[in-house]
C-alpha cells in the first residue's frame, strides 16, 4: 500500500486506462465458465479490470456476480478459463496466497477483540514484526477516522463504524485488489449514502483496485469508475456509469439501470440526419436520430428517459416529439413530480419533472389531458 501522499492521482488520465489500448490490466479474466452440474452460473466470460479502478459488478440475484467475485477471491474454481493477476495465473493459487482480500456484508468482526485487535489479527497471522503491525493498525485507524475508538469492541460502535473497521482490516494486509460483497447492504439508506462517499474517498486516496458486487443500481452508479452489468452469467455491458445510463447497449440494460420508457416500432424512413420511427401499436411516427453502430432497419426500440420528457397542456411546434394523453397518476416527491400518462399505447409513459420553484410551477393533476414531449436527440434507438 502506498502512503497516502504517494497515492496515484485517481481522476487524471490514468483513471481511464480502458480507453488506452496499450494499458496493462491488473486482472484479466479469459473465457471463464463456472458450472454446477447442468447449471451454468458463468458462461464464457472475458473481462479486464485495470489498476486503480473502482469496478462494480451489477445485476439481479442469480446473475453470477457473486460467483465471479468468489472466483477472484479463490473460494470457487472456474470450470474452464483463466484468471490472471499481473499476468500470473491465479486459478491454482489458494485464497490465502493471493494478493487479494475480501470484505463480506456481515463484516465478520471478532466480538471478543477490540477494534485495533481486529485490524491486527490478519497481520499477526502474516507473522509481521510487532512494530510494523502497530504502525499499520494506526495507519488504518487514521484512514477510517476511528483512532479514538480503538479500544472499543464491535458491539460498542454503530453499524457504519463496524463497516469502517471491516474495511480497515481488509486493507491492512495491503492487497493489490479489494473485493467487496454487498458491503453496505445492512445499512439504512442515509447511512449507506454517507458510507458510499467515504468508501470512494478512501479508494481515491489509496489508489487500490476495488471490485464491488451490488444489486443496487444507484450504489453502482455512485461509486464505480466502470460498471459490468450481468444477466444469466453473461456480461450485458461494461462501461462508465454515464455511458451505462445515457447509451445503454440493449433494452435489458436500459430497463435495469434507472427508470425509462421503451417504445416498440420500426424505422420506416431514413435520412442522413433524421429517421422516422413508427410505433408498433398506434402507427404514429416519431422523429429519431441515427444511432452509431445500429443499422436503421435493425432498430426495434426507442428508449427515452423520463427526465428527458416534459408534460404540458399546450403543444408547441418546436421540433419535439409529441404524444397526446391523460394523466393516470401523480407522485409528488418534493424535488420532482412523477407523472404516469396514458397515451393510448400498451404502456403508460413515465415523465419526471423537477420542481425548481416553490410556487409558480405549472401543476398537473389526475385526469388532466396533456401533451408528453421530448426532443429527438433525447431518444436512443436500440436493436435488441
Amino acid at each position: 500500500m502506498l502512503a497516502l501522499s504517494e497515492a496515484p492521482a485517481v481522476g487524471s488520465e490514468t483513471s481511464t486506462p480502458w480507453t488506452n489500448a496499450q494499458a496493462t490490466p491488473l486482472v484479466e479474466i479469459r473465457s471463464v465458465s463456472k458450472q454446477y452440474g447442468d447449471f451454468t452460473a458463468i458462461g464464457d466470460l472475458s473481462l479486464k479490470i485495470y489498476p486503480g479502478e473502482f469496478f462494480a459488478l451489477l445485476g439481479p440475484s442469480g446473475c453470477g456476480k457473486s460467483t465471479l467475485l468468489r472466483m477472484l477471491a479463490g473460494f470457487e474454481t472456474p470450470t474452464a478459463g483463466e484468471i490472471l493477476l499481473n499476468g500470473e495465473d491465479m486459478v491454482p493459487m489458494p485464497p490465502e496466497k493471493r494478493p487479494v482480500n475480501m470484505m463480506f456484508q456481515s463484516y465478520a468482526l471478532f466480538p471478543h477483540l477490540t477494534l485495533e485487535q481486529n485490524i491486527a489479527f490478519g497481520l499477526k497471522r502474516m507473522k509481521l514484526p510487532k512494530g510494523e503491525i502497530d504502525s499499520r493498525v494506526e495507519e488504518m485507524l487514521q484512514l477510517v477516522q476511528m483512532t479514538t475508538q480503538a479500544k472499543r469492541k464491535p458491539h460498542q460502535i454503530s453499524g457504519g463504524q463496524r463497516q469502517r473497521i471491516a474495511l480497515a482490516r481488509s486493507l491492512a494486509r495491503r492487497p493489490k485488489m479489494l473485493l467487496l460483497d454487498e458491503p453496505m447492504g445492512a445499512l439504512d439508506k442515509k447511512l449507506r449514502r454517507e458510507t458510499q462517499l467515504e468508501l470512494m474517498d478512501i479508494q481515491h486516496r489509496l489508489g487500490t483496485t476495488f471490485v464491488i458486487v451490488t444489486h443496487d443500481q444507484e450504489e453502482a452508479m455512485t461509486v464505480a469508475s466502470r460498471i459490468a452489468i450481468m444477466d444469466h452469467g453473461k456480461l450485458m455491458q461494461v462501461a462508465p456509469p454515464i455511458d451505462t445510463y445515457e447509451t445503454p447497449a440493449s433494452r435489458y440494460v436500459a430497463e435495469f439501470v434507472g427508470d425509462t420508457n421503451i417504445f416498440t416500432g420500426s424505422v420506416t424512413a431514413a435520412g442522413s440526419s433524421a429517421l422516422d420511427f413508427t410505433l408498433e401499436v398506434s402507427g404514429q411516427s416519431l422523429n429519431a436520430l441515427p444511432q452509431p453502430g445500429i443499422a436503421a432497419p435493425d432498430a426495434r426500440y426507442l428508449n427515452v428517459r423520463p427526465e428527458k420528457m416534459a408534460v404540458s397542456k399546450d403543444r408547441v411546434d418546436d421540433g419535439s416529439n409529441y404524444l397526446r394523453g391523460r394523466i393516470d397518476e401523480v407522485a409528488y416527491l418534493g424535488n420532482l413530480s412523477t407523472y404516469y400518462v396514458d397515451v393510448g399505447l400498451d404502456q403508460r409513459v413515465l415523465v419526471q419533472m423537477t420542481n425548481s420553484q416553490r410556487f409558480g410551477s405549472e401543476r398537473f393533476a389526475e385526469d388532466d389531458n396533456v401533451w408528453v414531449s421530448w426532443y429527438p436527440q433525447d431518444g436512443q434507438l436500440l436493436d435488441r
